[in-house]
This record gives C-alpha cells, structure tokens and sequence, in this order.
C-alpha cells in the first residue's frame, strides 16, 4: 500500500457504523500522519480583500504536504470562476468546488473508503459556504480528528459579517486576522470591503456578486478605512 492509499484512523470520538470503539488509552495515540489523535483543529482566518488569504492557505497547504500530511483544498466562488484558488501574485491551485448540497464530511469519509487518507481541509473562501457547512467542519474536527483551516472575509460590502463567518468566530478553536496590512487609499488601514458600481460605492443588492479589485471590472470591489468606507469616497481619480 502506498503512502498516499492508507486507511481512515481507526481512533475516532465516534467512529462509523461498523468500526471499533476506539480502545483504551486512545488519548495517547497517534493518527496515520504521526500526529496526536483528538489534537485536531478547527481554525478561521480572515481579513479584508487583498490582504493575501488565498495565498497564506495555499502556503498551509504546502506546509503540511510537505511533512507528509494528506489534505483537500476547497473553494467556493473563486474569482477565476472555476474549481480552484487563485490569488493575486500568480499562485494557483486545483480544488474542489463547494456547492450547496456538498456535505464535507460524505467528501472525506468518500475518499477514506477509497483509501486515501485525508489528514486536513484546507477551505478556502470559506465566508461563502453555508452555515451547515461550517456544523461539517466543527464535526470533521471533533468526531474524525481532521484538521480545518478555513480562510475568508469577515464582513460583506454593506460591512455585515457572512453567515458562515459569524459561525466561524463561534465556533472555530483559533481566529486570527491575517497580519498583511491592506491600506485605504488615504493611507490609513484598510477594514471594509466596498462594493463600487459606475464609480459609486452600492449598499444595496445580493450579498454576493463576483468582482475584483481591479478597476476596469464591472462590478468591482475596493477596500476602504471607515472613515472613507462610510462616507463612499473612493479617492482621487486620474
């Protein structure tokens, strides 16, 4: 059997249909990947636009594959439109599109009774998934002893927080704000993600609508201070 053609850890808090109870002692094993059973985690990631979440979990990615870990890497609604993280330095990456009926924890136990181990989810985008599938996430956590990292935007453009965000900080183990400063044009630290239709900063509409930050983009999106965000001044134009 291959590296990658391993079986599920057979440890888990509740272990499925068929499967032992996990033994005695369990709390001092170690899963497949050498790591501790039950020190799995649930972690969220977030920032505004720009300031380099898809990057920094496709960087986690790399991380743990190259200790050996086995990981998936999902998305939802990436600017490229397609099944994959892209960022705006050039990394890209091929990954699973999440869609509303996806149930994450059928995705890994489909890839376990293939025999390939899955370790870690690495989940990107993560402000649009449902608020059920962050539930799947705190239960891939706990039950499977997977770990989550989910990476994603904490406020929409009207700067509400996204369902599955306001689930995240809930629920998560760890929340961290990604440290990559993003500025607003004036120079102050950039919070809040404007919606810039014509020219001219939009408080109403669906909560998601796909755009970039450039600024020949129909529908386009630029981060702002508060200050600029709340009064819809975008700035000197050339």
């Amino acid at each position: 059997m291959t590296d990658d053609a391993a079986p599920a850890p057979t440890c888990l808090a509740h272990p499925f249909p068929g499967q032992p109870h996990p033994p005695a002692g369990c709390a001092a094993a170690r899963g497949l990947d050498g790591r501790p059973v039950h020190a799995a985690a649930l972690k969220f990631f977030w920032g505004p636009m720009d300031c380099g979440k898809s990057t920094m979990a496709l960087q986690m990615n790399y991380n743990h594959a190259r200790q050996g870990r086995r990981g998936l890497v999902t998305t939802r609604i990436d600017r490229s439109l397609g099944p994959q993280v892209t960022t705006r330095i050039g990394l890209a990456h091929e990954a699973i599109e999440v869609t509303d009926d996806l149930d994450l924890r059928a995705l890994v136990r489909g890839r376990w009774a293939d025999g390939v181990r899955v370790d870690y989810l690495i989940c990107d985008e993560a402000c649009f998934y449902t608020v059920e599938h962050v539930e799947q996430m705190a239960e891939l956590v706990d039950s499977y002893d997977v770990d989550v990292f989910a990476f994603g935007l904490a406020t929409d453009f009207r700067s509400r927080l996204f369902p599955a965000t306001q689930r995240l900080f809930e629920l998560a183990d760890e929340v961290a704000r990604i440290q990559v400063e993003v500025l607003c044009w004036c120079g102050r630290e950039g919070l809040l993600n404007a919606r810039v239709v014509d020219g001219r900063v939009v408080r109403e509409g669906a909560q998601v609508v796909i755009g970039d930050t450039v600024d020949t983009a129909e529908v386009r999106y630029q981060v702002l201070c508060r200050r600029h965000y709340r009064s819809g001044d975008l700035g000197p134009r050339d």
